[in-house]
Order: structure tokens, then C-alpha cells, then sequence
């Protein structure tokens, strides 16, 4: 008798770790949360790169050689904006008249002093009709525009990096919560031993034991590759060597408190913020000026010049002149307007198509956050619960006879299953806020 208390005692103990360890949460402790909302720039030299993802944002903003780009580009737009507006750089002629000296004795030269009439003229163009002004609103355009692919570049950065670092969570998850129910296997086994050595159960016990545990260090061996990978990607990100080493990922964001009456407060930051949409207006903002400078340049600029006259080292005369171009190929100007207005017309189109996918995409990330919250809860408050209370069931059946050690394994998955559904439902609404908050073009 007492040979068979101690198994079925064992075996009790296994069951309370079993389902104690299985139903704890796989987020860290709350030191270990603040530790990773406090990672900041110093994740460069620290370790800790890779245990939160705002430490990864924070790298990857100053060291990314792809968002330098686009702010140099956006730094070279800028630098146009005053050239555009400035004045056409004034022309100077020197006219050197009768050189000979009307055919005398005299040597040639090219002396001003030596020659019958030296003529100077200084000229200037003048854009007239506003064309300067317009060059410059549309080369700050053009800035602006810069300005929102750089963010929209880094906005699109940032979600690859969040989405892969939710992907890292889940799978660094995974692995513990193998390694967990690997060392359990172990303890049921031994339990299975005991029990069999009893003669209270078959060998097969311990053997279905020894498969469940064999099983799980094929799965670490797979989550293992799979973190690997991710790093892999991660580091490519943050342009860095493929094997350089993270951190294991602590912990995911808290999620905004949003409710579906949010969806139209969201959909107008949206339209107000999103770097892409900035983009599109001001390529539009750019079209629309350049089509006003194609319509004013039916208009010539005029030239204006001044002319002195030198006669051996004196100035003798004056002369004042202003040029036009004459505006006759009224055909080709007609084909010009025609086609600004069509690239302002392909702007406005362009523009409020981005919109209406921008916002459909916002409203299907919004309802998939709603479903991967309904279901963390759903997991939580009754999947998990009626798991656990399989899990005990099975345990005293198992103490009692009654049942076979393949319900304990099936009770056991079960219990596995619904952590692995937990934190696939985590995952799933990190990876559907961070296309939010691309779609927003901000962080919340």
C-alpha cells in the first residue's frame, strides 16, 4: 500500500507543477518590464539590444543607412528652394567695333583703349507675371514631399521591425513553453516508472512519455532555427552582421485603450498624418504650381540691358535696351498646359486612391485587433481555466485507475494549446498595431 501512496503522491506534485507552470503567463516579471521601457539610445553598446522593441526603434532610427538616405535627399530638396526663387545670373558683352582703326597704319589690338569703339552691355533677365514665386512654392513643394517619403520611410521601417519583433516574442514563447512541458514530460515519466514499477500500470505509460519528450526536442530544434532566422532579419533591419547577437525579447506593448467608436477619430489622423498621404498632397501641391507657371509662361520674360559705348578712354555714349521673346508657337505652350493639367489631374487621383486603401487597410487592422482581443480574453478567462480543470481531472482518474495515461497527455496539450493560442493572439494584435500606427504615422 504505501508502494502505491508514494507514486500516486508523486505523481500529484507533477500534476500541481505541471499545471502551474503551464497556466503562468509567459511575460516577464514586472523589473524585467521596466528594464525594457527604459532601454534607450545606450542599446548600441548594451547588451539588452533586442529585449524591448523601442530599443530596436531607437537603433535603427539613428543607424539605418536607408533612412539616412532619404534625409539627405530631403536635405537636398530643401537647398532648392532658393535657387528656384532667385534671379537668372546677369550677362555681360564686350563688343570690340573697328579693331583695324578704319584701315589705317596702325597694329591691330584688342586693348578697349586701342581700338575705334569698345561697346559694353550688361544684361538681366526679369521673370515677370509672378514665375518666380511660383518656382519657389513649387521647389518647396517638391520639399515637402521629401520631407514625407523620409517619414514614410521610416514609418514603413517600423513596422517591419515590430512586426518581426512580435514574431521574436512569439517564438522565443514558444521555445520556453516547450522547454517547460519537456521538463514535465520528464517528471510524468519518472511518475510512469514509478507506477509501472508498482505494477500499476503497463510499460507503455513511460514509453508514451519518452515519445512526448522526443517530440519536444524536435519542436525546440525547429523554434530554435526559427529564432535564428528572425534574428537574422532583425539584425538586416538595423543594419547590422546577420550574426550579430539579441537579447531574448522581454516583453510586448501595452495595447491602446481603443473602442470600434475610435474608428473615425482614427481614420481623420490618418488622413491628417500619414506620411504617404503628406506625399501625395504635396506632389499634388507641386503639379498645381508648375501647371500656374506653364499658364504664365504664355507670358514672355523681358530682358533689360544697359550699353555704354567707349572711344579711347572715354565713355561717349549710352544705350538702354529691352528684349522679348515673341510668343508664337502657341501650339506647343498649349500642349504644355495640356499636360500639367493632366499630372495634376493624375495627382488628385493618385492621392485620394491612396486614401481609400490607406483607410481600408486601417479598417481591417482595427477589426483584426478587436478579434485578437476578444480572443486573448476568450483564452484567458475560459479555455485556460476549463483546461486546467481537465488537467486535474485527468490526474485523479489517472491516481484512481480509472483513466490512461494518454488523457493526461491529451489534458496536458490541451493546456499547451491554449498558452500557444494566448500568445499567437498577443502577437497578433502587436503585429496589427504596428500597422496602425504605419497607417497613422505615429506611435500610440
Amino acid at each position: 500500500m504505501t508502494a502505491i501512496r508514494r507514486p500516486c503522491a508523486a505523481l500529484m506534485l507533477a500534476g500541481t507543477a505541471l499545471a502551474g507552470l503551464l497556466l503562468t503567463p509567459l511575460a516577464p516579471t514586472a523589473a524585467a518590464q521596466a528594464a525594457a521601457n527604459a532601454a534607450g539610445p545606450s542599446l548600441a553598446q548594451d547588451d539588452s539590444l533586442g529585449a524591448s522593441v523601442q530599443g530596436l526603434l531607437t537603433f535603427a532610427r539613428a543607424q539605418s543607412p536607408e533612412l539616412s538616405a532619404m534625409r539627405q535627399e530631403a536635405d537636398a530638396a530643401a537647398q532648392r528652394i532658393a535657387p528656384a526663387g532667385a534671379l537668372p545670373d546677369p550677362v555681360l558683352r564686350v563688343e570690340l567695333m573697328n579693331i583695324n582703326n578704319q584701315g589705317t597704319d596702325a597694329p591691330v589690338s584688342i586693348f578697349p583703349s586701342k581700338v575705334g569703339e569698345t561697346k559694353y552691355t550688361l544684361m538681366q533677365t526679369l521673370p515677370l507675371w509672378g514665375k518666380r514665386d511660383l518656382r519657389r512654392d513649387a521647389a518647396a513643394a517638391d520639399a515637402r514631399q521629401a520631407d514625407a517619403r523620409t517619414d514614410a520611410s521610416w514609418a514603413e521601417l517600423a513596422l517591419r521591425i515590430k512586426t518581426a519583433y512580435a514574431e521574436y516574442y512569439r517564438a522565443a514563447g514558444n521555445q520556453r513553453l516547450a522547454t517547460e512541458v519537456l521538463a514535465l514530460m520528464s517528471r510524468l515519466e519518472q511518475v510512469a516508472q514509478a507506477r509501472y514499477a508498482g505494477g500499476l500500470v503497463g510499460q507503455s505509460d513511460a514509453i508514451r512519455a519518452q515519445l512526448e519528450q522526443t517530440a519536444m526536442r524536435g519542436e525546440l530544434i525547429s523554434l530554435d532555427g526559427e529564432k535564428r532566422q528572425i534574428r537574422a532579419r532583425l539584425n538586416a533591419l538595423l543594419a547590422r552582421d546577420a550574426a550579430a547577437p539579441l537579447a531574448d525579447p522581454l516583453a510586448l506593448r501595452a495595447l491602446p485603450p481603443w473602442a470600434s467608436a475610435d474608428a473615425a477619430s482614427l481614420a481623420e489622423r490618418a488622413r491628417e498624418r500619414n506620411p504617404q498621404i503628406q506625399a501625395e498632397l504635396a506632389r499634388l501641391g507641386a503639379a498645381q504650381k508648375n501647371r500656374d507657371l506653364t499658364q504664365a509662361n504664355r507670358y514672355p520674360d523681358l530682358l533689360v540691358g544697359v550699353s555704354p559705348s567707349q572711344v579711347g578712354s572715354r565713355i561717349t555714349t549710352w544705350g538702354l535696351m529691352f528684349e522679348l521673346a515673341i510668343p508664337l508657337q502657341q501650339a506647343a505652350r498649349r500642349g504644355q498646359e495640356r499636360e500639367a493639367q493632366a499630372m495634376v489631374g493624375a495627382a488628385q487621383s493618385r492621392a485620394e486612391a491612396l486614401q481609400h486603401q490607406l483607410l481600408g487597410d486601417l479598417a481591417v487592422n482595427l477589426a483584426g485587433l478587436d478579434a485578437a482581443r476578444r480572443t486573448e480574453a476568450l483564452v484567458t478567462t475560459q479555455l485556460l481555466p476549463q483546461s486546467e480543470l481537465s488537467l486535474q481531472s485527468a490526474l485523479a482518474a489517472y491516481e484512481a485507475g480509472k483513466a490512461e495515461f494518454a488523457m493526461l497527455l491529451e489534458a496536458q496539450r490541451q493546456i499547451r494549446k491554449g498558452r500557444q493560442e494566448l500568445l499567437k493572439a498577443q502577437v497578433e494584435a502587436q503585429i496589427r498595431l504596428a500597422d496602425i500606427e504605419r497607417i497613422l504615422g505615429e506611435d500610440l
